[in-house]
Parts: C-alpha cells; structure tokens; sequence
C-alpha cells in the first residue's frame, strides 16, 4: 500500500523514528549542558589530551571541587540570598 505522497508506511514510520531520535538526541544534550553534567566529561577529556599519565580526579572529587569553587565565589549566585 502506497500513501498519497508516494512513499510506504515504512519509509515514513522510519522517518518519524530517526527524526525522534535526532531530537532525542538533541534535547539530552540540551539538558546536560544546561544542568552542568557534561562539565565532567570535558573536564576529563581535557586531562586526559593534555597529559595522559596525569591522575584524573573522580566524579565525587570534581563535583567536591567544583562546589568548593563556586561557594567561594560571592557573587556567583551560590547562596540563597
């Protein structure tokens, strides 16, 4: 069975799935940059570009350091008030 438009349910069914998934995709990125959670990730990739043999810091200890970081800053918008 052919649609008006010429192409088979398939072909569209596999349209709407790759186009969901780009905007899947798309939107988790989205959230993780927003949120900060991509922040580790470059972080590591960084460390680990620039010096292979270099001790790169756990997730705890980088999430410690980067709280650390941003409670020192008065203006950074890190209390309540």
């Amino acid at each position: 069975m052919t649609a008006t438009d010429g192409t088979t349910g398939a072909v569209r069914t596999t349209t709407v799935a790759r186009t969901a998934r780009r905007v899947g995709g798309w939107l988790r990125w989205y959230v993780r940059e927003v949120t900060g959670e991509s922040a580790y990730d470059r972080y590591t990739a960084r460390a680990r570009a620039q010096d292979p043999t270099v001790r790169v810091l756990s997730r705890r200890e980088f999430e410690r350091m980067r709280m650390d970081a941003r409670a020192s800053e008065p203006g950074a918008g890190a209390g309540c008030c």
